[in-house]
């Protein structure tokens, strides 16, 4: 095979007209570059250079040659700089899948900063619940998927997967603006023994873990409606059709009251699986970005900041107070 080092002696050499022009222009000595061109000679099987006491001829195999070079030689600078763009991440593609509150509030923060970062990479995202991603993620269909785990439901992640925390997302009552405890600071959930309640499927953490809580205040819930889109569960409430059990993530801009749990404060875990032996440059970018965009998040929260979510204050009550 022949050495790409050698045939860019060689145009060079072909170049100048000489060794020692060459030399200067790759910055070796007129020894090495004799040396290679030996070298080159014996790879191709025949001479290239006419050697006299003062001077050197290219033959016209060795025109040919350098010629016929410098497009394989193109295409493998290309390649190489292909390369070094792949492990330092500035192309390539990274796959990501996460559920639907995080891809409306968490993710697109996420995916604007790796765009804005690597714009010439290839970013993909999916939308599932956690057991329709981890398959993707053990089977390095996706690079990351952003999961989510109820305190009062927990659940065990396989074993050969990285997990990391994200954000501790509180679990809040909405209520209509029309409720008796409305304007409550806080309630406690034996208030609300006799409510309607509006809920996800009852497959769902979700559900169990409304049940869990609802049975620790002593009752059963009496769960009338149920809906996997919060958007949905949102507008029933606004609506005054029942009470619900909402994790900070799925308060949005809606006509309800948002207020917190007087009996102590469930959490909903956002988190982040992927591979340990994962070594997609791009990966550890994403890590960031999304800690940073929970991180704010949270800081929001604790703040006042996000009026998605402020307990005891609805989108309507701000409004009204800024008109």
């Amino acid at each position: 095979m022949l050495n790409p080092v050698h045939l860019r002696t060689l145009q060079e050499c072909v170049r100048t007209g000489s060794f020692a022009g060459a030399a200067r222009v790759l910055g070796y000595t007129a020894s090495a570059v004799s040396q290679q061109m030996v070298l080159l000679e014996r790879s191709v099987g025949a001479v290239l250079f006419e050697r006299r006491a003062h001077s050197t001829h290219s033959t016209e195999l060795a025109h040919r040659l350098a010629e016929r070079s410098r497009g394989a030689l193109a295409a493998l600078d290309s390649l190489e700089r292909e390369t070094r763009a792949l492990v330092a991440g500035d192309q390539g593609s990274l796959r990501l899948a996460s559920f639907a509150t995080a891809n409306a509030r968490v993710l697109p923060d996420v995916l604007a900063a790796i765009v804005a970062q690597r714009p010439n990479a290839e970013v993909q995202l999916d939308e599932g619940e956690p057991d329709e991603v981890i398959g993707g993620v053990l089977d390095g269909v996706l690079d990351a998927a952003v999961v989510f785990e109820y305190d009062l439901d927990p659940r065990q992640w396989p074993p050969e997967l990285c997990v990391e925390e994200l954000l501790a997302e509180p679990l809040l009552l909405a209520l209509p603006e029309t409720h008796r405890l409305a304007d409550a600071a806080e309630v406690e959930l034996r208030e609300l023994a006799g409510d309607t309640w509006i809920c996800t499927r009852e497959d769902t953490a979700g559900a169990r873990s409304l049940v869990h809580l609802a049975a620790a205040a002593g009752f059963v819930p009496g769960i009338v409606f149920r809906s996997n889109d919060y958007a949905v569960i949102r507008d029933l409430v606004a609506r005054g059709l029942g009470t619900a059990l909402l994790p900070a993530l799925a308060v949005a801009e809606c006509r309800v009251r948002v207020l917190p749990i007087a009996e102590g404060q469930p959490y909903r875990r956002i988190k982040v699986l992927y591979r340990t032996q994962n070594t997609n440059p791009l990966l550890p970018p994403a890590l960031e970005c999304l800690a940073t965009s929970c991180s704010a998040l949270a800081e929001g929260w604790r703040g006042g900041d996000d009026t998605r979510y402020r307990p005891g204050v609805s989108d309507h009550d701000q409004s009204r107070r800024a008109q």
